[in-house]
C-alpha cells in the first residue's frame, strides 16, 4: 500500500528549497566538502546550538494544553475577569521534578511541579505551585542551600543523602514537607492522579474593593490525590521507562481521555490574617479545612498535547509575579522572592525577551516601553520612553487598592516570622503522620525513610534524623531508628557517597 499524499518540499530556514537531504556539497563524488554549502553550514551550526540551559529546579517536565472555566461564581472575593461565572481562557501546564536534571528519571522521590498560565483577557496569570500544600523553607536566603543540597556534590557530582539529611535536620520549618516527601505523595503514580497547590497565600481584591487572602487547590477528578507509586515499583520504572510520566500524560491525551482538576479555593478575610492562630504566610503551614473550608471555583481540562516539545514546553516561563487585576502576592517571603527570581531565571534561560516566544507571549495586546535586547521580535514603536507628549502608552493611577498592596510598617531586620500562638515546626507535621495517614500509610512512610537513612547517611546525621523524626511523632521516630539499625546491622554507617538516585531514589 502507497500513500499518494504528496510531501511538501525541505527548505531553509530561509525558506527556499533544498536539493538534498542526504547528500553534501563535494568536489565530485569523492572529494572534500566545500565551505559553501550553505545548508549543511545552517544544519550543523543549528544542531550545535539547539539546546538551551536546562532549568536550575525543576528541569525535568513536560505539560499540555487545555482549558479554564469558572463554573461558580466567586466574583464576592475578586474582580479578576478571568474569575466572573462563565469566564473561559486557554491555558498551558506543565508538571516537572524538582531535583533531577532534564534527563532524569521520572519515578525519583520528589516533589512534583504543578505549573499553570491562563491566557487571559486581561493578560496571563500564572500559578506557579507543587503537589504538596507546603514547601521545605519559609525564607528565600535558604532557597538556593536547599536545592544546591538535594542536587550533586561539588567534588565527584553524585547525589548525596548525608548531605540531604544534613541540611534537613539544621532546618526543622522542612518537618512537614518531608513527611509528604517520604509518604505516598512523594511518588505520585501518574500527574494526571495528583493534586495540584499554590501552596503560597495570594490576595484577592473584588470590585468593591474588598481584600482577601486565598489558597488554591487543583484537586485531580481522578480519585482523591494520593494515588502513589511503591518505591520498589518506582525504582523498577526509573530504569525500564525513565519517561514514565511524560508518556502517560501525553498517550492519555492522544486517545482521547483527556485529564481535569476543580479548582478550589480556601479563602480567609484580610483582617483575620492578623490575629490567626498560626502565620497565614508561612509556607510551611497550611491551613486547617475546619477553619477555612474549600469552595469551588472552576475545571481545569488539558486536551492538547504539544506538537514541538522545545517551543511549547521547553521553552514556557511561568513566573509567579504574572498577576491580573483582582490576583495579587501576600506577605509571603518566599513568594515576593519568588516574584523576583522566576523572571530572571528566564532572562537568564531564554533571553531578555522571552515573553515574546509564543508560548510565553499573552493573547492580550501589548503596550510596553521594552526596548531592544537578545532575540527581540515585536517592533519597539516611538517613544520609547516615559513621561512623553507624544501618546505613548500611560499608567493608571486609579489602579490602587489593588491586590497584592497591604499594610507593612517596622524596622528593617533579619529576622525570622514572629511566631503566633500555634507557630512550631512540629505540630502540623504531626498531624499528618498520625491523623491523615493510616497504619498502612504510616508503614510506608517508616520503610522509605529507613530505605533513604541507610544510603550513604553519616552517623552524626543519623542520629539527628532519628531526633527529627522523634519531633513528628515519637513511634515512627522509634520504628525508624530501629529499622536502620537493623538494616545496618547495628553499625555505623560510613559518610560514604550517595547513590545517583535523586531524593529517595
Amino acid at each position: 500500500m502507497t500513500d499518494d499524499k504528496k510531501t511538501p518540499p525541505t527548505t531553509t530556514d530561509a525558506g527556499f528549497k533544498v536539493q538534498s537531504d542526504e547528500h553534501s556539497l563535494t568536489v565530485g563524488p569523492d572529494g572534500p566538502i566545500v565551505l559553501n554549502d550553505h545548508y549543511l553550514i545552517e544544519q550543523m551550526a543549528n544542531f550545535n546550538r539547539e539546546r538551551i540551559p536546562e532549568r536550575q529546579p525543576h528541569a525535568k517536565g513536560s505539560g499540555a494544553f487545555g482549558t479554564f472555566e469558572t463554573t461558580q461564581d466567586v466574583s464576592k472575593y475578586t474582580k479578576a475577569a478571568i474569575f466572573q461565572p462563565g469566564a473561559k481562557c486557554e491555558v498551558v501546564a506543565r508538571f516537572s521534578t524538582v531535583a533531577g536534571e532534564r534527563g532524569s528519571p521520572d519515578t525519583w522521590r520528589d516533589p512534583r511541579g504543578f505549573s499553570i498560565k491562563m491566557y487571559t483577557e486581561e493578560g496571563n496569570f500564572d500559578m506557579v505551585g507543587n503537589n504538596t500544600p507546603v514547601f521545605f523553607v519559609r525564607d528565600p536566603m535558604k532557597f538556593q542551600h536547599f536545592i544546591r543540597s538535594q542536587k550533586r556534590r561539588a567534588d565527584n557530582a553524585l547525589r548525596d543523602h548525608d548531605m540531604q539529611w544534613d541540611f534537613w535536620t539544621l532546618s526543622p520549618e522542612s518537618a512537614h514537607q518531608v513527611a509528604y516527601l517520604m509518604g505516598d505523595r512523594g511518588i505520585p503514580r501518574t500527574w494526571r492522579e495528583m493534586n495540584g497547590y499554590s501552596s503560597h497565600t495570594y490576595s484577592l481584591v473584588n470590585a468593591e474593593g474588598e481584600k482577601f487572602w486565598v489558597k488554591f487547590h487543583f484537586h485531580t477528578d481522578l480519585g482523591d490525590g494520593n494515588a502513589y507509586l511503591s518505591q520498589e515499583e518506582a525504582d523498577e520504572l526509573a530504569g525500564a521507562d525513565s519517561d514514565y510520566h511524560r508518556r502517560d500524560l501525553f498517550n492519555a491525551i492522544a486517545e482521547g481521555n483527556p485529564p481535569s482538576w476543580t479548582l478550589k479555593w480556601q479563602i480567609m478575610p484580610y483582617e483575620d490574617a492578623k490575629t490567626y492562630r498560626i502565620n497565614p504566610f508561612d509556607l510551611t503551614k497550611v491551613w486547617p479545612h475546619d477553619d477555612y473550608p474549600l469552595m469551588e471555583v472552576g475545571k481545569l481540562t488539558l486536551d492538547r498535547n504539544p506538537v514541538d516539545f522545545h517551543s511549547q514546553i521547553e521553552q514556557v516561563a511561568f513566573e509567579p509575579n504574572n498577576m491580573v487585576p483582582g490576583v495579587g502576592l501576600s506577605p509571603d517571603k518566599m513568594l515576593l522572592a519568588r516574584g523576583f527570581s522566576y523572571a530572571d531565571a528566564h532572562r537568564a534561560r531564554l533571553g531578555v525577551n522571552y515573553k515574546q516566544i509564543p508560548v510565553n507571549a499573552p493573547k492580550t495586546e501589548t503596550h510596553a516601553y521594552s526596548k531592544d535586547g537578545e532575540m527581540r521580535t515585536k517592533h519597539a514603536v516611538d517613544p520609547v520612553y516615559a513621561p512623553n507628549s507624544y501618546g505613548g502608552p500611560a499608567a493608571e493611577p486609579d489602579m490602587t487598592g489593588e491586590a497584592g498592596t497591604f499594610h507593612a510598617d517596622g524596622d528593617l531586620v533579619r529576622q525570622a516570622y514572629t511566631l503566633r500562638e500555634d507557630d512550631d515546626d512540629w505540630s502540623q507535621a504531626h498531624a499528618l503522620v498520625r491523623d491523615v495517614m493510616d497504619d498502612a500509610m504510616r508503614e510506608r512512610l517508616v520503610n522509605n525513610v529507613v530505605g533513604h537513612l541507610c544510603d550513604g547517611v553519616s552517623e552524626k546525621v543519623l542520629q539527628r534524623a532519628f531526633e527529627y523524626w522523634r519531633n513528628i511523632d515519637k513511634d515512627v521516630g522509634d520504628r525508624i531508628e530501629k529499622g536502620v539499625r537493623e538494616k545496618l546491622g547495628g553499625t555505623s554507617d560510613a559518610p560514604g557517597m550517595a547513590s545517583a538516585k535523586s531524593i529517595g531514589g
